[in-house]
């Protein structure tokens, strides 16, 4: 090698050493970046949309456009700081939520993020810690999702990180053929039609499958589909194309030929079907290829192909898609037959407004508990619902959001897939010790028919729509004006009430009304309906008795008009059982002890009989601990202008009947009873994270809030029976609270409780202690036939 080449290949070698010098120091540092977070220029251009169902515009499943591909984040380690960033990405100002386990149905494709976690501050979720992009070990079902505020950020223009899809399902009915079906409710069968801008549009029957109909009835409110009667809508299309013809073959000579004879009149549904497929020709389809599984909550999240506008041969040689449904038994059955077919369920709903709403409970050994939210998605609240006999779920609810159970919890992270026939079908945990508290309770909110009863009765007058007098409508007359009548007040109360707030759809009821004067606000004078009593879980007031149409109305003046106040939230006391069972003993107290309890009524009525201050009575004494495992705090009737002052006692009662106490025999007869009074109804205790706001002394407000209990300990003042005359024999102790439903509740079957007893003539034991809707009805039934029987001490 010559110098010259030498010196060249030497100073190439040093340039080559320099350049692999700044690779290794450059290299590394790039790749890690990569890991954690995607380059400037892609963070830039990161997209970020809404999806799911069912939502408003300011809420949904979260999804961002990362590497020409759109996926999901994971719930793990997901939290509010999260939701804020992603929000503002979004255009809000803030997240005032977010949501775990797919709340808004499952995703597809990537699940692009995992244990995200965010300081609120962030400009991108890509600047947030992660896993990595494309790194999880997470599913579909625990997909996250965000709710935001809806106000927008001054200013924000990125329209197009909202998804704005124009190819979406609204809105769906069933259009019946024929005036009288459209008359009958619920509409079980009829054309699917789709809401779009504004208008409906039909779907092309070509690929129409049966797992197609289950979503569709599960959409509507009834738990199962059935087989169409395709032979009735082919003759009608066969009809339709017979007509057509004669239509067009007479046009030319129409003028030339005498007029026609009049034809015979066509049925109903045939000139309802003839119409139906003439509408075919006039391009009104929206959808095709429909290729849903059956396991679906919704039609958005089935496969889906949406026709062009411009399309112009939509449903070539098809037809639009007809479905049939089967209603649920509540919808379908007479009263006697649906509490028949109601007791054979091993779920039930406790705690909702609505009907087809609550906390979900399962019976498990004769005994009903709840279940854990761990994981609780639309797919189980579905399968609830429809073996519930509604429809598929609207809503998974986490939290305890129906209000608190009380008892044993028999369920975790059930997991279904959505064609199972029971929730016990379903995969689930068994509660084990310190897994869930009943502040995880799970509830649903199912679909459930439209049947109208909304549109039967009306309120007037009131300040806002949640109150008023109430109207009850009587028919349409000649004009096609409906005619209203007015309700009598007698006899009329909460239990009314609730029937009529749910039928209305505006929740609970807060208080039923005797009198309305002041709510006169309306021309309606005549008394329409009298004699109304009601369980308090009918769906509307003429599922309640009442005297027909025949009114049978004291006081026919308006001023004695039912009215009702309706409220979002109610209360709803629950006696803690076992503790009754735990306290429960007999003293006997010296007469000169008991003037005071003798001056409220707390003795039974041979005391005054006896031969004061000597002399004792035999008293059983037990503790009793009063939850509110409601959503709005127990508060008492009156105010406090109109409290009693009772001097002996020194205190004030805010409810001269606050619990009843009895001892029954075992046909139901009544040996023994007592009562309490509400002479200091307080917080005594809170579950964690709940305040107290009631207390009693410096007369101060009284009331039980939500999450918290009153406590009535076993050595106050008429916290008793007086049991002096009773013999030794087998007898069922009972406990009511609020008997005379003066205060509102969302729940009244919960408030009594009811125990074994035994007693001897010297002693007292007390088993089977139980709220009355705790065990199952078989249960019940053994524990009223054998009282006594299984004595454990």
């Amino acid at each position: 090698m010559g110098c010259k080449s030498a010196m060249k290949t030497g100073f190439l070698c040093r340039q080559w050493g320099v350049l692999v010098v700044l690779l290794s120091l450059w290299l590394p540092q790039s790749f890690s970046q990569q890991t954690t977070s995607p380059p400037p220029q892609q963070k830039n251009k990161l997209k970020v949309r809404l999806a799911g169902f069912p939502r408003k515009h300011n809420e949904g499943r979260i999804e961002v456009f990362y590497n020409e591909e759109w996926g999901t984040i994971c719930d793990d380690d997901f939290s509010t700081e999260n939701a804020h960033v992603l929000c503002r990405h979004l255009g809000f100002i803030s997240a005032t939520g977010w949501t775990h386990s797919s709340k808004y149905g499952r995703g597809a494709g990537k699940i692009w993020l995992d244990n995200v976690q965010c300081s609120g501050s962030e400009k991108s979720i890509a600047d947030c810690r992660s896993r990595g992009w494309g790194n999880s070990d997470c599913t579909h079902d625990e997909d996250a999702g965000v709710i935001c505020k809806d106000e927008r950020l001054p200013g924000f223009m990125e329209s197009n990180v909202i998804e704005e899809v124009e190819e979406r399902v609204e809105e769906i009915r069933l259009r019946p053929l024929g005036a009288m079906a459209k008359k009958r409710l619920p509409i079980t069968e009829g054309i699917v039609e789709v809401k779009y801008k504004g208008s409906w549009a039909q779907i092309c029957d070509d690929g129409w499958t049966p797992k197609n109909s289950r979503v569709i009835c599960g959409m509507l409110g009834f738990p199962q589909e059935r087989k169409v009667n395709k032979n009735f809508y082919k003759r009608i299309k066969k009809r339709d194309a017979k007509t057509k013809g004669k239509i067009i073959g007479s046009g030319n000579r129409e003028k030339s030929k005498p007029k026609p004879k009049p034809k015979s009149k066509l049925n109903e549904d045939a000139e309802s079907g003839t119409r139906l497929f003439a509408k075919r020709q006039q391009n009104k389809y929206r959808l095709h290829s429909v290729a849903c599984t059956g396991n679906e909550v919704h039609l958005s999240v089935c496969p889906l192909q949406f026709y062009k506008i411009n399309a112009t041969r939509a449903c070539e040689g098809g037809t639009p898609a007809v479905v049939s449904c089967v209603p649920g038994p509540q919808f379908s059955l007479g009263n006697s037959q649906k509490k028949k077919t109601q007791s054979m369920f091993r779920v039930r709903l406790k705690g909702g407004a609505k009907t087809g709403e609550g906390r979900v409970e399962v019976l498990k050994e004769n005994e009903w508990g709840t279940v854990c939210d761990d994981r609780w998605n639309l797919q189980a609240a579905s399968v609830v619902c429809r073996e519930l006999g509604y429809g598929t779920a609207k809503e998974a609810l986490t939290g305890a959001r129906m209000g608190q159970g009380m008892g044993p919890m028999h369920m975790n992270e059930v997991q279904c897939s959505g064609q199972e026939k029971s929730i016990w079908n379903c995969q689930y945990k068994n509660i084990t010790t310190n897994d869930c508290r009943h502040v995880e309770d799970a509830s649903v909110k199912c679909n459930i028919p439209y049947m109208g009863y909304e549109t039967l009765i009306r309120l007037r007058g009131g300040r806002n729509r949640h109150e008023g007098r109430m109207e009850v409508m009587t028919g349409v007359d000649g004009n096609g004006i409906e005619q209203w009548g007015l309700i009598c007040g007698e006899g009329w109360g909460i239990k009314e009430a609730m029937v009529a707030c749910r039928q209305l759809g505006l929740g609970f009821a807060n208080s039923g009304l005797q009198e309305t004067w002041y709510w006169d606000g309306s021309n309606v004078t005549e008394m329409a309906m009298s004699g109304v009593k009601c369980t308090g879980s009918e769906m509307s007031l003429s599922h309640c008795q009442h005297h027909g149409d025949s009114v049978n109305c004291k006081s026919t003046d308006t001023r004695f008009a039912a009215g009702i106040i309706c409220s979002e939230t109610t209360s709803d006391l629950v006696l803690n059982a076992p503790l009754v069972q735990q306290t429960v003993y007999i003293e006997d107290r010296p007469l000169h002890m008991l003037y005071c309890a003798a001056e409220e009524n707390c003795l039974s009525s041979s005391a005054s009989k006896a031969n004061w201050p000597y002399g004792h009575r035999r008293l059983l004494r037990f503790s009793s601990q009063i939850h509110n495992i409601g959503l709005a705090d127990f508060r008492p009737k009156a105010g406090r202008h109109s409290w009693v002052w009772h001097e002996c006692h020194r205190h004030y009662h805010s409810m001269d009947i606050f619990t009843h106490y009895d001892i029954l025999t075992v046909n139901g007869t009544k040996v023994a009873e007592g009562h309490k009074a509400s002479f200091c109804l307080e917080d005594t205790e809170c579950q964690e994270g709940v305040s107290k706001r009631y207390e009693c002394a410096n007369f101060g407000e009284q009331g039980i809030t939500a999450g918290c209990w009153d406590l009535y300990r076993h050595d106050f003042d008429c916290q008793w029976i007086d049991i002096t005359d009773i013999k030794p024999g087998n007898y069922i102790f009972q406990v009511v609270l609020n008997p005379n439903f003066e205060v509102a509740e969302s729940d009244f079957t919960n408030n009594a409780m009811k125990c074994n007893c035994k007693y001897d003539g010297d002693r007292v034991w007390f088993h089977n202690c139980h709220i009355c809707d705790a065990f199952s009805e078989e249960a019940e039934k053994q524990f009223e036939q054998y009282p006594g029987q299984n004595n454990q001490i």
